[in-house]
């Protein structure tokens, strides 16, 4: 049974797009519903953060190669999502129409954005740790785990002056690696409260249709109804991402071929890393 994963944000823009007739009407639906150019990668009208763009970027890449799947007759039995993969996973899934989808990503993205101008904000990656350390560590620094993506590999979110302050006691304590990234908002932690009103309110200003192929959120790994997807857009930048917990997850479901269906393969690499780890537990 096929899956198609949708991954989250990329950290960068290629510089070789794709030029046929899917590619250029989605990028025509990204100049008019999302404001982004994504030839030249510029906006058409009110500029906004270079991370909304690669949000933007994101979504639309994986609506073209969900096109070119479909169009080789490769379709999915199940969809599952991470992080802000989930718009794109809704127009595959039947519930958001494509321009919705880049509309929404935009409007969402911009509205985190604006966390920016009040706050400095990062992500720290660390591998190596197993979870429960890595949690002593989030609660010692005063941030959140946001990504649970494998057994050893964690996303951090907060403050950066206190995601900076855990780079030592991360390596003190065993961790392989310690990476920091800026980033607009403490994306997926309770900090994200802040700005729920204007959440809510983009959130609710769309129609949700029934998917048409059952969509696994990655909160609780339970599949989403028409009813749910307002609610799950808003806890999911609230709550971490378990990929782990998803991909054990579509296993036991039955999922055999696993299409990443966006920019990078990420998502391989950890269920790659995944599966070495079930297999040394043997």
């Amino acid at each position: 049974m096929n899956c198609f994963m949708f991954p989250g944000q990329p950290l960068s823009h290629s510089g070789t797009l794709p030029d046929d007739a899917d590619f250029r009407h989605i990028a025509q639906t990204a100049r008019e519903r999302a404001g982004l150019n994504l030839n030249d990668f510029t906006w058409v009208d009110t500029p906004s953060a270079e991370s909304v763009a690669l949000q933007v970027y994101g979504v639309a890449m994986s609506l073209y190669r969900t096109r070119l799947l479909v169009r080789d007759e490769i379709r999915p039995r199940l969809i599952a999502e991470h992080s802000m993969g989930i718009y794109p996973a809704l127009a595959a899934s039947g519930a958001l129409p494509e321009g919705e989808a880049l509309e929404l990503t935009a409007r969402i993205g911009r509205c985190m954005s604006v966390m920016s101008e009040t706050g400095n904000y990062a992500l720290g990656c660390i591998v190596g740790l197993p979870g429960e350390v890595v949690l002593s560590i989030a609660e010692n620094n005063d941030v959140f785990m946001a990504n649970h993506n494998t057994s050893r590999h964690f996303l951090l979110s907060g403050e950066r002056r206190n995601i900076e302050s855990l780079e030592a006691e991360a390596l003190a304590r065993g961790a392989f690696s310690v990476k920091l990234f800026p980033c607009d908002a403490p994306l997926h932690t309770p900090m994200m409260e802040a700005i729920g009103n204007q959440l809510r309110e983009i959130i609710t200003d769309y129609r949700y249709g029934e998917p048409a192929v059952p969509l696994m959120n990655h909160i609780d790994q339970s599949f989403l109804t028409a009813a749910d997807v307002p609610d799950f857009l808003l806890r999911e930048l609230l709550l971490p991402v378990y990929w782990e917990k998803s991909y054990l997850a579509l296993r036991k479901a039955g999922i055999t071929k696993y299409h990443e269906v966006g920019v990078g393969d990420a998502l391989k690499k950890y269920n790659r890393w995944i599966e070495s780890e079930a297999a040394r537990s043997l």
